[in-house]
């Protein structure tokens, strides 16, 4: 009896052994696989703060967390079992769907260089928002921004999926899982600093006892109203805080110009980088063994930063790519896509017309 209970507790620790096996494989992937979608997470940290901007601070905060939840919904509920569905029924298709995220964020990539160069009128667009009241205008922001963050979802789990292709079944479910509640509270957490940030500047900027509103704050107390002055301890770190609340409030402007042009190229480098990649899985590799060997070269002639100058030359060849083949998907769109769908638009309803019998 003894024995058999030993051997059935023996078997547990096996099983349990696996099983932390297992997590620490599925969690060692679902880093990998996230360092890889990484281009795609600081576009998204950069393009979700704008949603909340025009906004009441006190709805700052509760808009970050509705766009948060429908982030996580859009890669739980649909795009996971979708993975997963297309690595039963069509596994093959992993490399082109990939591929076709990749011309998307080359597109997108393309689109904000070319703002850059020449900028859109926004008039049109912010007329129609002043008609809106807070409320409509609030749910209409939330939805644009979910529906963004499908399309840059879809890609950190296409992503994922291609990272652990080779990996079981329930590996991959598990890696997926990971990776998207990963993402979304990094995002998402990173947004709500990012949005947060000015006001924080403007209550360091303004408080002239910083080290007393610190020590109410640890004891779960407000700051009182006090008629004497600071004391030694606030007079002393309040040049600091102080400063440093300005320097947010003057700096974030510019800090954000610079997290979206990061986003901006990496959009642009993990496009690219993802059709060289899907092309040489087809047998056309020569691009990019052509990239790899003068990264190589280049990374020979700078030895002692040598890893940084061959990661610099393959993300600038791949961004060169990404931006080539989103100007060509810009030109695409519209002389060729744009004008096909304006003629069916037009059609649809002539047609009607000229099918009613005449009065």
């Amino acid at each position: 009896m003894s024995s058999g209970l030993f051997a059935l507790l023996d078997d547990i620790a096996g099983l349990a052994n696996v099983a932390a096996a297992s997590l620490d494989d599925a969690a060692a992937q679902a880093t990998k696989a996230g360092a890889k979608a990484a281009g795609i997470v600081i576009d998204d940290a950069a393009v979700t703060p704008r949603y909340a901007v025009g906004f009441a601070a006190d709805r700052e905060l509760p808009i970050i967390w509705r766009i948060a939840k429908g982030s996580l919904k859009n890669k739980l509920l649909f795009l996971l079992p979708a993975a997963l569905v297309l690595t039963l029924l069509a596994p093959w298709a992993i490399t082109p769907l990939l591929m076709i995220g990749g011309v998307y964020l080359c597109y997108e990539g393309a689109e904000k260089v070319l703002e850059i160069v020449v900028p859109h009128a926004h008039a049109q667009a912010e007329h129609g928002e002043a008609v809106l009241d807070q409320t409509q205008l609030e749910n209409e922001k939330i939805a644009g921004a979910i529906k963004t963050d499908f399309i840059l979802s879809a890609e950190i789990m296409a992503i994922t999926l291609a990272s652990v292709s080779a990996s079981s079944f329930w590996t991959q479910a598990l890696v997926l899982a990971i990776v998207g509640v990963g993402m979304t509270v990094f995002v998402y957490g990173v947004v709500a600093l990012i949005v947060k940030a000015d006001d924080a500047g403007v209550a360091l900027a303004q408080n002239e006892r910083p080290v007393t509103s610190l020590f109410n704050l640890l004891r779960g107390k407000r700051l009182a109203s006090y008629t004497a002055s600071p004391g030694a301890a606030d007079r002393a770190l309040r040049p600091l805080t102080q400063g440093f609340g300005r320097g947010l409030v003057l700096g974030m402007p510019h800090f954000l110009i610079v997290l979206s042009a990061v986003g901006t190229a990496a959009m642009l480098w993990v496009g690219g980088g993802i059709i060289i990649h899907g092309f040489a899985g087809y047998g056309l590799a020569g691009l990019e063994h052509l990239i790899h060997d003068a990264a190589v070269a280049s990374g020979r002639a700078l030895a002692f930063i040598g890893g940084l100058v061959e990661w610099l030359v393959t993300a600038g060849f791949a961004a060169l790519l990404g931006l080539a083949i989103g100007g060509a998907t810009i030109v695409a769109m519209h002389h060729a896509v744009a004008p096909i769908l304006k003629s069916f638009s037009k059609a649809g309803p002539k047609t009607s017309i000229e099918g009613q019998a005449p009065h």
